[in-house]
């Protein structure tokens, strides 16, 4: 019991290495994720649609183009209602899915005895722990928007969970495999990469007066591309899986990439790579929003520590 007590009030101890405790440190990366869902929410909702409506009512693949007019008329006529659909579950899922999911990061860092730095082994073993508590929020959030282009409003969450139910909440972990490996490489590619990429970046250009800001922004310009790419035929996955009914049958993931080849027979690489340039513009954003709120609150929490005594940064650091 003595144990579990001091290893709670270590939780609150702020480091003398990098001038933040752990409670600090996982609340700027929370902090950093509610900045990045409000902003990025629009763009996420936009390019589900657009993958979404890749079939027509009769089932058949359509192009592109005609996916992405049907997902812009949805946004035209109800403009509001769309670009805040999913951001509910969106920000609940800070809570239900990031705080597992850094939780995890952060605790596999810590242990593996990382100085504020994310290796991709604690990436890789985050991504795969927490998928069982991130798709149902995943899931809910698709469901909300499934049905916007025949009813023009959001699902009820509630409704969702009804449904749900009745099948032991078994449909909400629908779309699970192509999680993983979505998490994975945003856990490498975003959590481990782009702060590596961003301290070069800035050290590089430092003399050019570039900041923080626009180094984060540069970084994940350039990370973004590779992310999408690696990403972009698992989100679509994931679409197909989590917007199929919850009543009706469930699709799985062998299923699910038939889907995609025939898709891809008929409209070449446009088939598989539905919604990538969205992918890249919601990348950019999103790794953007994230760090940066992230960077803004840890800066906060440091100079906090700095004013109260708790941290004194090492002489000759800027």
């Amino acid at each position: 019991m003595s144990a579990l007590v001091q290893t709670y009030s270590d939780y609150f101890v702020v480091s003398q290495k990098n001038g933040l405790s752990q409670f600090q440190t996982m609340t700027a990366y929370l902090g950093g994720s509610a900045f990045q869902t409000v902003l990025d929410n629009p763009v996420t909702a936009y390019r589900q649609l657009v993958q979404q409506y890749a079939k027509d009512a009769a089932g058949k693949a359509v192009d592109p183009k005609v996916a992405s007019a049907e997902a812009t008329a949805v946004f035209k006529a109800t403009p509001v209602a769309a670009c805040l659909s999913g951001l509910v579950p969106r920000i609940i899922g800070v809570g239900f899915k990031r705080v597992p999911k850094f939780g995890i990061l952060l605790g596999l860092s810590f242990f593996l005895g990382e100085d504020g730095t994310i290796s991709p082994i604690a990436a890789f073993g985050a991504s795969i722990l927490s998928a069982p508590f991130i798709n149902p929020i995943r899931m809910i959030e698709k469901q909300q928007r499934a049905y916007f282009k025949t009813t023009g409003a959001e699902k009820p969450i509630m409704e969702i969970l009804r449904e749900s139910a009745k099948q032991n909440f078994i449909p909400l972990f629908r779309g699970s495999v192509p999680l993983m490996g979505h998490s994975c490489a945003s856990a490498l590619l975003g959590l481990a990469g782009q702060p590596k990429l961003q301290k070069y970046i800035k050290g590089e250009l430092s003399q050019y007066g570039v900041g923080t800001f626009t180094s984060g922004l540069l970084a994940s310009a350039a990370v973004t591309p590779i992310y999408v790419a690696v990403t972009n035929p698992l989100s679509r996955l994931e679409v197909i899986m989590q917007t199929s009914k919850i009543d009706g049958k469930a699709i799985g993931v062998i299923e699910a990439c038939k889907e995609m080849i025939v898709d891809s027979k008929t409209f070449g690489m446009r088939g598989i790579f539905r919604g990538q340039g969205l992918g890249i513009a919601k990348g950019i954003l999103s790794l953007t929003a994230f760090h940066q709120g992230r960077i803004w609150l840890t800066d906060g929490f440091r100079n906090h520590n700095i004013k109260n005594g708790s941290y004194s940064p090492p002489v000759g650091s800027a």
